[in-house]
């Protein structure tokens, strides 16, 4: 990646997207994270598949805030580096529910696990990374239910519900989508 689009404040004060051209620092495929106290220290091996910006009204409830933003990735390339967390089940829309995976001492939200994938992809939290900023979003997700104050930019793809995964995934996360179903049906 050789540019991020992040949301800039100019001298005038006034805020808009902007390309941001990346150091040779960020250019690393490894991305790590922790909750807030600490205990539970990750890392992301490798970039993720896809990063979602959703708008729906669970996301909104679950996070507290106007959407949640999550990185996919193969939980094969998602690392434990220190502690234990723990899974909580919560209800989902789909009504099959998702785990959580949480602290277990300030309860952060680190990353699930939906019933779609199951534990083999996880959605980490974006704003749990050290550098949040790395993961600016591929797409906003249903935004029919996203808060009217919301300004999305028009160089993010925007959906009022869910996507064609074809449509929009890049080709190299899709090998890597089709080789997860491979090991699966290998393994099952």
């Amino acid at each position: 990646m050789d540019a991020a689009l992040c949301l800039i404040r100019d001298a005038a004060g006034v805020t808009m997207w902007r390309r941001v051209r990346l150091d040779s620092s960020m250019s690393e495929p490894s991305f790590e994270g922790t909750c807030t106290c600490g205990e539970i220290r990750y890392r992301m091996t490798d970039a993720p598949l896809f990063v979602h910006c959703c708008h729906c009204t669970w996301c909104q409830r679950e996070s507290g805030a106007a959407f949640a933003l999550n990185a996919m990735i193969e939980s094969a390339r998602l690392e434990l580096l220190q502690g234990e967390p723990v899974l909580v089940e919560t209800p989902s829309n789909s009504g099959e529910g998702q785990l959580i995976v949480r602290c277990p001492r300030c309860h952060v939200a680190l990353w699930s696990h939906y019933a779609g994938a199951g534990k083999a992809v996880a959605f980490v939290r974006v704003g749990t990374l050290r550098e949040p900023y790395r993961l600016p979003p591929d797409i906003h997700i249903f935004t029919s239910t996203r808060q009217p104050w919301i300004v999305l930019s028009p160089d993010i793809p925007a959906v009022a519900e869910y996507y064609d995964r074809d449509a929009y995934w890049p080709a190299t996360s899709l090998a890597r989508r089709e080789a997860l179903l491979a090991s699966t049906r290998q393994q099952g």
